[in-house]
């Protein structure tokens, strides 16, 4: 049973990404998330690097087309070069729904939506040799937002791409401030 489940296995990874029927997979990488708006200043604000890691499901509908789900625990945020350096730091369950096309066997564009559900958010400052945080209310429990990237799927079951979240949810509750959660993915992943 073992050695049929390997053979299986080896030869889902080296067909044709056209010719796979369903995968699932492992995937984690790199955050740089900032929160950008008309009521966001570019100076007032970087990137703050972060990660994010989880599942994924693979399903092709058509020849060169999947519909492609995943969890992901996601850390994004951002800071503030201030005189104390403060920081946000957002921990979200990412849900993406993605459709991914096929170019080639390796080289695929894909987008879609993403709902992301706060797990924790703090704020943090130094001073005096110190990290001061404290727990924070005021975020928004869900963003909505869209993903879009391109990644490549290496023979050996290897992923790896980039992509660009866009959150369409304001961060703040109960807030008029147009501030969203925006930013770049870097991940790799493996496919069985």
């Amino acid at each position: 049973m073992f050695f049929g489940f390997a053979v299986h296995s080896h030869a889902q990874m080296s067909s044709p990404a056209s010719e796979q029927n369903t995968g699932f997979g492992v995937r984690g990488g790199v955050n740089f998330f900032t929160w950008g708006g008309s009521d966001i200043s570019s100076d007032d604000y970087t990137n703050r690097v972060g990660f994010h890691a989880g599942i994924f499901a693979n399903m092709f509908v058509v020849d060169r087309l999947s519909i492609e789900p995943g969890v992901y625990y996601s850390v994004k945020g951002t800071q503030n070069d201030d005189l104390v350096d403060s920081r946000a730091v957002l921990n979200y369950v990412d849900v993406p729904i993605l459709l991914r096309y096929y170019a080639t066997e390796g080289l695929n564009f894909f987008a879609g939506p993403q709902g992301s559900i706060l797990v924790g958010s703090t704020f943090e400052a130094d001073a005096l040799g110190t990290t001061f945080d404290w727990d924070t209310e005021s975020i928004n429990d869900i963003d909505a937002g869209l993903v879009v990237g391109i990644g490549y799927n290496l023979p050996v079951g290897v992923t790896i791409q980039a992509s660009y979240d866009y959150g369409m949810t304001p961060v703040f509750k109960d807030s008029e401030a147009d501030v969203f959660n925006r930013g770049f993915k870097v991940s790799a992943g493996i496919s069985f």
